[in-house]
């Protein structure tokens, strides 16, 4: 970049030699006033060398900052010619020297110096090739992206602005708006080297734009945050203020602990979104609530029970047909015809690797030990036994649950059991099913539909809980004594007598 310009259209004016300061991460614009630290020693010798002359010296940039003592071919080629303002040497060694930029300089060639650096400089004129109503219109443009690149950056103090308004020299303003603006050290130099103003303030117009556009970004992102912290904090305070006067009422008790308990119980249980989604309301409803209210209780009694259901709790299931045939051999005598037909299920569920064939339905007379063989096949697939009893079962709630807006409702006899048996894929037997009958209540038979029907129960629905739980890795065992089953529910059904 920094012998780019050599035929560029940029004019000789002079010809000179005067000492070079070498710059790090820092490019001064003409006009411009700023303190510089310095350390180096040649950097100290140019200085006094400078003083003792025409108080004349160029600054140029440094490439690269790690280069602590660096070479002609680490400088650019083209910097400034300042003038040193004053100079003041400090108790540590160091020089503080306030300079104030003057013209743009090329280094035509560096002049032999053991001691620091000195160079042949050509001065540099800008190229101005704008008429007067368009360098008023660039400048304009060129200020008002400015003032908001201010406005935006907190960092460019604001007393910038009414400085830039008296200047009405484009090069100036253009190198004062690239000297406040938060560049990298090669777009600064870029912006040194070049000798077109109008491509100069265009280009300083474009690289605002950009900077605009992301401090917008970063302002409505800072504002998002803000936000969010506000409504944490405002959040934090009203619940301490509601625990202070809990307290106060004497209704604190171990609340605070239980809704601790309940989160971290519901993040492990792993309930499906939906369930999740609905047990976090259900905890903030009971965050506003006393502790000792009625329906503070039902709320929790809710959760206990949402967070209690196997999400993700599965037996290891075992699908050795040769070790069931032992079991069902040893828990029972005779019954060959039945063990083989049980055998054979076992063996196509083995098979098809998943349980949407139809249930199995034991029909015999009492005491034949219908239900010891539903103990028999949960022990020889490693299936953890439930049993529910429906001989003389009227009402639909037994299976679906009550509705939540009902005192004392609680959920059906299938997810209840689910519960206590706390895995989600046991052997759940349905004993007498020929047994349930139908009165206003409604028909226990229908709602078993959806229960046995393995296109439908993977989303079965209590009206307790009021979400989707998936039955289909149950294994379902029916019992009855005669084949008095509505026709819907047999049609599901594989019999063995």
């Amino acid at each position: 970049m920094g012998q780019e310009y050599r035929d560029t259209g940029m004019t000789r004016d002079t010809a000179n030699i005067v000492p070079v300061l070498p710059l790090r991460d820092v490019v001064v614009y003409p006009h411009m006033v700023i303190p510089l630290f310095v350390g180096r020693d040649k950097s100290i010798q140019a200085l006094d060398s400078a003083m003792q002359s025409n108080k004349q010296i160029l600054l140029a940039a440094q490439k690269s900052a790690d280069v602590d003592d660096p070479d002609i071919d680490d400088m650019y080629a083209i910097g400034t010619l300042a003038n040193i303002l004053q100079l003041l040497k400090l108790p540590d060694g160091t020089v503080k020297v306030l300079v104030e930029g003057g013209e743009r300089a090329r280094i035509i060639e560096f002049v032999e110096n053991d001691e620091f650096f000195t160079a042949r400089l050509e001065t540099l004129t800008d190229n101005i090739d704008l008429a007067g109503r368009e360098t008023e219109v660039l400048m304009r443009s060129a200020t008002n992206l400015f003032d908001q690149y201010v406005k935006l950056n907190k960092k460019v103090p604001p007393e910038v602005l009414t400085s830039l308004s008296s200047i009405d020299d484009p090069s100036r303003l253009a190198d004062t708006i690239a000297a406040h603006m938060s560049l990298k050290l090669e777009e600064k130099q870029h912006v040194l080297e070049m000798p077109n103003v109008r491509e100069r303030l265009e280009h300083l117009m474009g690289l605002m734009e950009g900077e605009n556009d992301i401090l917008q970004m970063e302002k409505r992102i800072r504002g998002r945050v803000k936000r969010q912290m506000e409504k944490n904090q405002r959040e934090y305070y009203l619940n301490e203020q509601m625990k202070a006067i809990q307290k106060e009422l004497g209704e604190m008790d171990d609340a605070p602990n239980e809704i601790e308990d309940l989160t971290k119980k519901i993040e492990n249980a792993g309930m499906t979104a939906e369930a999740k989604e609905k047990a976090n309301n259900e905890l903030n409803k009971l965050k506003l609530m006393s502790p000792m209210s009625a329906e503070a209780t039902v709320v929790r009694n809710y959760i206990d029970t949402l967070v209690g259901l196997p999400w993700k709790k599965r037996s290891k299931i075992r699908n050795d047909i040769g070790a069931a045939n032992t079991v069902l051999d040893e828990d029972h005598y005779g019954l060959d015809k039945v063990k083989e037909r049980i055998l054979e299920y076992l063996a196509v569920q083995q098979r098809v690797r998943k349980l949407k064939g139809p249930i199995l339905c034991l029909v015999g007379p009492p005491g034949v030990g219908k239900t010891s063989l539903g103990q028999s096949i949960a022990r020889a697939t490693n299936r953890k036994f439930t049993r529910m009893a429906l001989g003389g079962v009227r009402d639909e709630a037994e299976i679906r649950g009550h509705r939540r807006t009902y005192i004392g409702a609680l959920p059906g006899k299938i997810i209840n059991n689910l519960s206590k048996v706390k895995t989600r894929n046991p052997l759940f037997l349905l004993d007498e099913i020929d047994k349930m009958a139908m009165d206003f209540r409604g028909d226990p038979a229908s709602a078993l539909l959806e229960v046995l029907d393995p296109e439908q129960n993977h989303t079965f629905n209590d009206h307790y809980l009021e979400v989707d739980f998936d039955l289909s890795e149950v294994m379902f065992v029916a019992t009855a004594n005669t084949l008095n089953i509505p026709a819907a529910l047999l049609d599901r059904m594989e019999v063995i007598r």
